[in-house]
């Protein structure tokens, strides 16, 4: 008896993912789920640069100043709630500092530039189609920063918009990298503030922007179902937190094992356990911290460290 429908994935033949790979993800919180996962295996991988970007034209946006090398300036941040805030970023980037905020905000373009051309693989995950335009300027936000909605206007891109955007992005990265892989995926988050028709317009509008750019230029450009394998193999609330919005713990690593058979190399999967084992011995704690054993236990973590490290110098524990 089976009890789950299985959505068929398998290992991709090129473009795999190695320890060699430069890795660059933006997007929704799932993209840091991911992130978090490659960081935790000591991936060489760069997380979201403006913080958390929900949907296309926000990503597109970040890009593209990255790439024209853009200079913020006083005129591009605004003061609320008593931080300085910037509309293009996320607000954990927000200071109470406006020139500390300006100063990150330019750094941080030059640093996702350099990352840009250097990547070998972009991953970008979408958690909706829905977009804030601010009245006042008529410029589509990537966070409202707790602005009165009142001074927005919410609307859907619909899936031409959405192609559009994403053909926009694809250029702007070949054109500084050509030979970047770029992965996309939608976020399985589910934007129920949004409405629940909405949310599905939403994720609907996603998905056929992204297959249909898929189709017309397949040439390094990819897709992984997140979305799909939230919705079609994890169909149970168990699999989401307490908010019934956010997958848990469970789900993401359900997630990110279907992601390693996909993407990740088989001699990088050799090294993940090494990694992982290092790991599991940094948290261990002793039940005496003075004994022998556990002074033998340290020197030979240390000598996996060190041949590890020796083998990628990327690698830091």
């Amino acid at each position: 008896m089976n009890l789950q429908t299985k959505i068929p994935l398998e290992k991709r033949s090129d473009a795999t993912l190695d320890y060699h790979s430069k890795l660059l993800l933006f997007g929704s919180c799932f993209s840091e789920n991911i992130g978090d996962k490659l960081a935790y295996f000591k991936f060489q991988n760069h997380q979201n640069p403006f913080g958390i970007l929900f949907h296309p034209l926000a990503i597109k946006t970040l890009i593209a100043k990255a790439i024209s090398n853009k200079t913020y300036s006083e005129s591009d941040v605004f003061f609320q709630n008593e931080q300085w805030h910037c509309f293009d970023a996320h607000s954990k980037l927000s200071d109470v500092s406006k020139e500390n905020l300006i100063k990150t905000l330019n750094e941080t373009l030059v640093a996702t530039h350099e990352q840009l051309k250097n990547a070998t693989h972009i991953i970008i995950t979408f958690g909706t189609a829905w977009v804030y335009r601010f009245l006042e300027t008529q410029n589509v936000v990537a966070n409202c920063h707790k602005i009165p909605q009142k001074q927005f206007k919410k609307t859907l891109l619909s899936v031409e918009e959405v192609y559009n955007v994403l053909e926009v992005t694809v250029e702007l990265i070949k054109s500084v990298n050509p030979e970047c892989n770029i992965i996309f995926t939608v976020s399985p988050v589910r934007h129920l503030k949004d409405g629940f028709v909405e949310n599905t317009q939403s994720k609907a509008h996603l998905v056929a922007a992204i297959h249909q750019l898929l189709k017309l230029n397949s040439n390094k450009l990819f897709y992984f179902p997140s979305y799909e394998l939230m919705m079609d193999e994890l169909r149970d609330y168990r699999f989401y937190n307490e908010d019934m919005v956010h997958p848990n713990p469970l789900a993401i690593q359900y997630i990110w094992e279907r992601f390693k058979k996909v993407w990740i190399s088989d001699s990088a999967l050799k090294t993940m356990d090494t990694v992982e084992g290092i790991q599991k011995a940094l948290q261990h704690k002793p039940f005496n911290a003075n004994s022998k054993a556990h002074e033998q236990f340290l020197k030979q973590l240390e000598i996996k460290k060190e041949a590890l490290q020796k083998e990628y110098s990327h690698i830091v524990f």
